[in-house]
């Protein structure tokens, strides 16, 4: 099976250092366009993986680091990790934590991506942590819909609610990022609200997150290539 490299598909390059990142990346070959780096990367050369894969492979780069602090620590953030030239940078949903993000991002290519509530995380979860009451699918949307109102240029969520979040009016032109996304049969790890790739894009997410599935697997090549067959598959 051979397709060529779709951005739709992003892997998340959760390895140990910098060169793990490079060696994966060169298995990976030109199956894929698109790498996530992760806040566990950061202190083994995330940064200099990224730049490396962005200037010198021609490859796009979402750093996913999360950000949640006052607002003048995320603006200034933000403006350091633009000079980077990195695609998409992940900030917490909070309204005024994506302001500052955006402040910080402006005049860069810089998109701001806002969490709305982690895929590991269920009802129960949210509970232990004295999130309001209510359905986590209902509160997902919630969250999209403020972050858009404070300017995101796109948010993470999982692949279960795309589809709400996609028929949002305010989501027209926003991008919906998931991660959660596994191929039938493979193991769930810590995530608990899941779907397919193809799944995932036919509910309208413009991009699905994957990681484990295809670096543990012995063959990541061809688990890779076989993701991008199964969102070619979408009708």
């Amino acid at each position: 099976m051979s397709l060529p490299a779709d951005d739709r598909l992003i892997v998340a390059l959760d390895v140990p250092n910098v060169i793990a990142g490079l060696e994966l990346a060169q298995t990976l070959g030109d199956a894929v366009s698109f790498y996530k780096i992760g806040l566990g990367m950061l202190t083994g050369g995330g940064l200099a993986l990224a730049n490396e894969l962005k200037q010198d492979q021609g490859k796009r780069i979402f750093l996913d680091m999360k950000l949640f602090d006052i607002g003048a620590t995320v603006e200034a953030a933000v403006r350091g990790f633009a000079q980077f030239d990195i695609d998409f940078l992940t900030v917490h949903g909070d309204p005024h934590v994506v302001r500052a993000a955006k402040q910080g991002a402006a005049g860069s290519d810089l998109k701001i991506l806002a969490v709305t509530i982690l895929t590991s995380l269920d009802r129960a979860d949210l509970d232990a942590s004295m999130i309001r009451s209510g359905a986590l699918p209902d509160l997902v949307v919630e969250r999209a819909s403020r972050a858009f109102d404070a300017g995101a240029d796109g948010i993470i969520a999982s692949p279960q609610e795309a589809a709400a979040i996609r028929a949002l009016p305010e989501s027209q032109g926003r991008l919906i990022v998931t991660p959660g996304v596994r191929p039938s049969g493979a193991a769930l790890g810590d995530q608990k609200r899941v779907a397919t790739p193809q799944s995932a894009i036919q509910d309208g997410a413009d991009h699905i997150v994957v990681g484990r599935p295809i670096w543990q697997d012995k063959d990541p090549k061809s688990a890779a290539q076989s993701i991008l067959a199964q969102m070619n598959a979408c009708p």
